[in-house]
Formats: structure tokens, C-alpha cells, sequence
């Protein structure tokens, strides 16, 4: 064990005086929703508390890396506005960032507190699983009452080991967790968890404890599937003598009432649900009311207004369920917020997918669509017409409100042909006005001359648009072929 005086300058480095707050992902792969949740509250305090939000790469868990996943964390914290202070790329007062990287720190914290009576070397042989499982009977092992002398003898000569934390056998641990209230856990009832492994790399419970007090955490936020492991946490505090940091337990993300959401069953990442046509705008405001109630009816939140109101008491410690109908909803409400410009340069991609013909613009299309669109992967399948006429049966023409039939959509049609030939400028204003010359001719409602318009243009009963703006954006040329087409149909 090094000298005290290495543990005083690394106390020394510990940054205080801030709320100071990290999301420490395992780079395991996709951002599933809960953990962008944690990820957004922990962003969140620390911004509301004018602080630092730390960003910290948990890997001593070497089994379960998938390659890339570091930068899957990168990129979706970047598209997410996200922005840490401090981190493995950026660096920091108390680097480094990186679990692995740090592994020499955290032989010496249990040495010391072996050295304190809180930590044992433990030479028992037990598989892997076994430890996993917690499947541990601190009663049978003889490592626990073992001298320090015969322990360090054993050790020295190269005898495998791993270091167990002490749990006391009597009385209690109560801690605290912001949404959870004081809980309280017999001691009796907890194990001896293992903190470093045989490998000599920690085990994420006693890693996240010392990287959270040496980089100056103020407040821990994780799943409540945590809460069972608060109190050894709090034991391990106790033993160095260290501050408690504020606990934040948030409760599941559930697919239903029964069920947490998992990639397995096939619920969405983050990434899924970009790919998917969400927003990411979108995502993180109804992210962030999943298990956290602002104080007033609103519901719809920038980033930076999120920052302002967020505050640890709404967090909620029941499950909350993921309802991909009301996500639809929030994306909608943000698609109708942008401007034109905005919308159209989103949904351009999307209108190409289907819209192929270069003379068309995407942005005339996007217009029609703005208001019709719920996610942006819903738009290609409602362009298919603009390229090609799709097959259709003249049994569209008939439409009971619009009093239109086969008969006398054949009439509109052959009227209102000549009518739009002689249209020299093809605009909306020219098209608009043909077609309501017609209808004050024929003594009749707008919508009996707009329907077999529309239909003849488009081969559809639904569009983006009506009979006015298609027919402007696939041009004079086309609608008379198009017109043409369904003369031949109606008059067969």
C-alpha cells in the first residue's frame, strides 16, 4: 500500500464546492431509453445546479465490451445536445475517465481498506457465476477471521486471491435516496461482496465507489435496480471515512405493466427510434417525462427549458410505461413547431426516397406535409404517386360527401382539361381559379370539381395536399397526361 501521503494528493485533486454529476455507461453497445434517461437527469441536475456533468467510460467488465460501443456513446451523447464537461476526450482535473485506465488506484483504496478492517483477502475457490449470483456464506469462510499476517504470507507467495468487503454481522445500514426516502437493511442480510477480482480489476460495485468520490460526485444517479446495493455502498463510504453522495433511484422504463423494456423483446434504442423518423428534440422531452412530473400541466420542453425547471423531487418511484403512441404525439407537436425551411431540409431524404424525378422540389413537397407527418419514415409512402400514377380503379371517383360519382367526375374532367391548357402561368393562384371558374359554371360545390381532380392526378383517395397543389407540382405537362388517363378510364 503506498503512503498516506499519495491518498492526501489524491484528495487534493477532488474538485468541491459544485454539483457535480456523471453518467458512466458500460461501452456494451446500443443507448437503450433508460439509459438515456439516466444519462438526461444526470445532465440535467448539473446544469440546473450550475455544475459540472462528467462523463465517465465503465469497462472493468471486459467480457460483456462490443467494439465501436465507445463511440456509439460519443456520437448519440453529441446528437442529444449532451455535452460533458469533463471526460475521457476532453480530459479533467481528475483524470483519467476510463475505468481501465484507473486500475491502479483501486488495488490501493482496498488495500487500505483492508488495512482499516473494512476489506479481506479472500482465497476461497468459487467459480465466477457463483460470485455473480451473490451466492456467498460469509459464516463458512475462513478468510474472514484470518490474521493479516497469514493473509499477506499467502499472498506473497502468489497464492490467488480476491478482496471481500466486511460487512459487520450486527445491527443496520439505513441510506438515503431522493425519491425512495430512508430505507433500512440489516446488516445480516447483506454479503461480502467481492471488490477486486482475481485479475486484479475491480468489480463495478466497488469501482463506481471510488471514482464517484474521487472525481467530487454530489450526486449518484442509476436504476433502481441498485437500491439493493446502496447499503454496502454506504459501508464502503463509512470505511474511508468519505462524504455520502446524494443517491437518485430511478425507477424502470416498462414496456408494459409487467415487462421492462429490452432490446431482446425488440424495443427500441435510441438509436432505433432515430432510424425510425423520431427527433431527437422529441425523444429527449418525452424521455425526460418518463418517471419525472413537472410542476405544471405543460408538457412540451426545449433542452435549455428542461434545465431550468428539472428538479430531483418530481422524479417518480413508480415504473413508467414507454408508450411509442404518445412519442408519436411529442414528434408530431415538434415537426408543426419548426419552420418551413427547418422541416423541409429534414424531411428532403425522406421525400427523395420516393420523389425521384429531379424537376420536382422536395420543398414544395415538404409544405403539403408538415402538418400530416407524425414521423418522418411515414412520408415516402405517401409520395408514390408524384413519380408514377400508381393503378387505380375508377371506384375512387365515387365519394358520397363530394356528390361525385363515375358519371359526373367524367364531366368535370373533360371540362376542366380545356380549362387548364389554357392556364399560361401554372401556379396555385391559375389552377385555383380554373377549377373555380368551372364551379361557378356548373352551379355546383367546390368539392365536386376538387375530387376527381384530385383523384385523376394522384391515383389515391389520400394525399399530402389537395387537387390545387398537386396538381402545381407535377406541372402543367403531367396533371393534362394524368387528366388524360382518367378520361380514357371513365369513358371506357
Amino acid at each position: 500500500m503506498k503512503d498516506l501521503k499519495w491518498f492526501e494528493e489524491m484528495e487534493a485533486r477532488i474538485p468541491q464546492g459544485e454539483v457535480r454529476t456523471r453518467f458512466a455507461p458500460s461501452p456494451t453497445g446500443y443507448m437503450h431509453v433508460g439509459n438515456l434517461r439516466t444519462a438526461l437527469y444526470t445532465y440535467l441536475i448539473a446544469r440546473h445546479g450550475g455544475g459540472k456533468f462528467i462523463l465517465r467510460i465503465e469497462d472493468t467488465d471486459q467480457g460483456r465490451l462490443v467494439e465501436g460501443a465507445v463511440d456509439v456513446i460519443y456520437k448519440t451523447m453529441a446528437q442529444c445536445h449532451l455535452d460533458h464537461d469533463e471526460g475521457p476526450d476532453i480530459g479533467g482535473p481528475v483524470a483519467p475517465y476510463v475505468q481501465t485506465e484507473r486500475r491502479p488506484f483501486y488495488k490501493e483504496y482496498a488495500e487500505l481498506l483492508m488495512e482499516r478492517g473494512h476489506a479481506y483477502r479472500c482465497f476461497c475457490e468459487k467459480t465466477e457465476s457463483e460470485e455473480d449470483s451473490g451466492n456467498f456464506d460469509r459464516a463458512d469462510d475462513p478468510c474472514r477471521s484470518m490474521s493479516r499476517e497469514e493473509s499477506d504470507a499467502r499472498a506473497a507467495a502468489g497464492e490467488p486471491y480476491v478482496i471481500r468487503q466486511k460487512i459487520p454481522h450486527e445491527g443496520s445500514t439505513t441510506f438515503h435516496d431522493e425519491s425512495f426516502g430512508d430505507i433500512t437493511v440489516e446488516n445480516a442480510s447483506l454479503d461480502d461482496q467481492v471488490l477486486i477480482k482475481r485479475d486484479g480489476l475491480p468489480t463495478y460495485n466497488f469501482a463506481n465507489v471510488v471514482d464517484d468520490h474521487l472525481m467530487g460526485i454530489t450526486h449518484v444517479v442509476r436504476g433502481s435496480e441498485y437500491l439493493s446495493s446502496a447499503p454496502k455502498y454506504n459501508l464502503l463510504y463509512e470505511g474511508f471515512g468519505w462524504e455520502i453522495p446524494k443517491y437518485v433511484h430511478c425507477s424502470p422504463v416498462m414496456r408494459d405493466t409487467h415487462n421492462k423494456m429490452s432490446k431482446r423483446h425488440g424495443d427500441p434504442s435510441y438509436e432505433d427510434l432515430i432510424a425510425q423518423g423520431f427527433l431527437t428534440d422529441a425523444v429527449l422531452n418525452y424521455v425526460a417525462l418518463l418517471g419525472w412530473n413537472p410542476k405544471s400541466e405543460r408538457e412540451i420542453f426545449s433542452l435549455k427549458e428542461l434545465t431550468e425547471v428539472f428538479d430531483i423531487a418530481g422524479i417518480s418511484k413508480s415504473p413508467a410505461i414507454f408508450d411509442i403512441e404518445k412519442l408519436k404525439y411529442f414528434n408530431s407537436e415538434y415537426i408543426r413547431a419548426m419552420t418551413p425551411d427547418q422541416f423541409a431540409v429534414i424531411a428532403e431524404p425522406y421525400i427523395r426516397q420516393a420523389v425521384k424525378n429531379p424537376a420536382i422540389d422536395p420543398a414544395a413537397i415538404a409544405a403539403l406535409l408538415q402538418q400530416r407527418t407524425e414521423v418522418l419514415t411515414d412520408i415516402p409512402e405517401k409520395l408514390d404517386f408524384f413519380d408514377e400514377l400508381p393503378e387505380y380503379g375508377t371506384e375512387l371517383f365515387v365519394h358520397k360527401k363530394s356528390k361525385s360519382d363515375e358519371a359526373s367526375s367524367l364531366e368535370v374532367l373533360q371540362a376542366v382539361r380545356p380549362m387548364f391548357e389554357a392556364v399560361e402561368e401554372w401556379n396555385d393562384e391559375n389552377v385555383l381559379a380554373a377549377m373555380t371558374t368551372l364551379v361557378e359554371h356548373m352551379e355546383t360545390k367546390n368539392a365536386k370539381v376538387m375530387w376527381p381532380v384530385r383523384i385523376a392526378a394522384a391515383g389515391k383517395a389520400v394525399t399530402p395536399g389537395g387537387a390545387v397543389e398537386i396538381c402545381r407540382i407535377l406541372g402543367k405537362e403531367e396533371t393534362l397526361r394524368r387528366i388524360d388517363i382518367a378520361i380514357k378510364m371513365l369513358s371506357a
